[in-house]
């Protein structure tokens, strides 16, 4: 039988997609070149309708009614790992437990099927029921960021409506990876997706091969809906951006407290606060603390040890909040780098961490699961 909660959350789901077929079901037909703004925006209305507001330009979230002033003071959003049952499906209940951890710590937003959920590894069909269950259960105890971006502008405009019709905050949007454009390219790809609700732009050229550049950036945050920049290129860049008000998060945990107190970020979007909330936001939030930096610095290495998510995937394994299971491409850390991640978090003490008790779990290769069918 499925429980009660997972029963609302479901028919939540279901009738929010058949609320925004509805609402676009009218624009069929329109020519597959309608990418103006004034067609970009009766869609967006159509779909808030359809949620029963009358003002797409007064439009927010009416899951938790976040604005993009409330996206921009989040200083500690957590990028949440998205956990797996043996047959490879999204494990619901190991996934509550870590968001209710975060809440518990004190993070203040989540980004739902980012490169640290995997949402690379999800259908869409699972990458909005996630966002749609995070928001439906904690829509009111956290801002929900979902990573509804692509490399096909189709793909992520369509995302996004489903997103936001689904009760998402805020969307996290990335620059065209693999399809590389031109900067006109670049401009014309986010402002079919900016013009739907409160957006991060994420600037990952290690993962993307293509920069966005501050000349970009800068135009990019006349939009009304441009929240801020997820900058991966360096707390240089992110003083740049600040100096002349742009709001930035870093997205490397290692530069995360020199971003906040140096070079104006006003916080980090995470993935070491998976492991240890509390830590990360007594970092991003209680003053400078040199000593507590350097006291997570050994955790932060050891996580980025391979390409993430595999050591906060291996982590969590470890301290038992999740089970030991892998989407291919990702396989775990082997035994040499799980004794010294053993070693790292001990010392930092479990009473610190995620841990439901007082030991790590002693694991075996033999004991993890790569899937490469789910």
């Amino acid at each position: 039988p499925i429980p009660p909660h997972r029963r609302t959350t479901m028919a939540f789901a279901m009738a929010s997609s058949a609320c925004f077929a509805t609402g676009t079901a009218a624009l069929a037909g329109r020519s597959s070149s309608s990418n103006t703004r004034a067609q970009r925006s009766a869609r967006r209305t159509a779909t808030v309708q359809c949620k029963g507001g009358n003002n797409a330009k007064d439009w927010v979230s009416k899951m938790r009614g976040a604005t993009v002033d409330a996206v921009k003071a989040a200083r500690l959003i957590t990028a949440i790992k998205t956990p797996y049952l043996p047959n490879g499906k999204v494990d619901l209940a190991a996934y509550d437990s870590l968001v209710e951890k975060q809440i518990e710590g004190g993070v203040e937003g989540l980004i739902v099927g980012g490169t640290t959920g995997e949402g690379q590894l999800m259908s869409w069909d699972e990458h909005i029921m996630l966002i749609a269950h995070t928001a439906k259960l904690y829509g009111d105890k956290v801002l929900i960021v979902g990573n509804t971006g692509s490399n096909s502008t189709r793909e992520a405009v369509h995302a996004t409506t489903q997103g936001f019709a689904v009760g998402m905050d805020a969307a996290l949007q990335i620059n065209p990876y693999y399809s590389k454009t031109s900067k006109a390219g670049i401009l014309a790809h986010f402002g079919a997706v900016l013009d739907y609700g409160p957006t991060i732009v994420y600037n990952v050229p290690a993962r993307t091969a293509q920069d966005i550049p501050p000349e970009i950036m800068f135009k990019l945050a006349e939009h009304p809906n441009f929240a801020g920049v997820k900058e991966c290129e360096g707390n240089a860049r992110i003083k740049g951006y600040t100096d002349k008000g742009v709001v930035c998060w870093t997205g490397n945990d290692d530069e995360a407290h020199d971003a906040r107190y140096s070079a104006g970020a006003v916080g980090v979007i995470s993935v070491t606060s998976n492991i240890v909330p509390g830590m990360m936001r007594q970092l991003m939030h209680d003053g400078e603390n040199p000593e507590l930096r350097d006291k997570l610095l050994p955790l932060m290495n050891w996580l980025f040890t391979e390409p993430n998510p595999i050591g906060l995937n291996t982590a969590c394994a470890m301290l038992d909040c999740a089970q030991p299971v892998f989407r291919l491409p990702y396989v775990p850390y082997a035994a040499d780098l799980r004794a010294k991640g053993a070693k790292i978090m001990l010392e930092l003490g479990l009473e610190h961490t995620i841990s439901p008790g007082p030991k790590l779990k002693d694991l075996e290769d033999k004991d993890f699961i790569t899937l490469e069918e789910w």
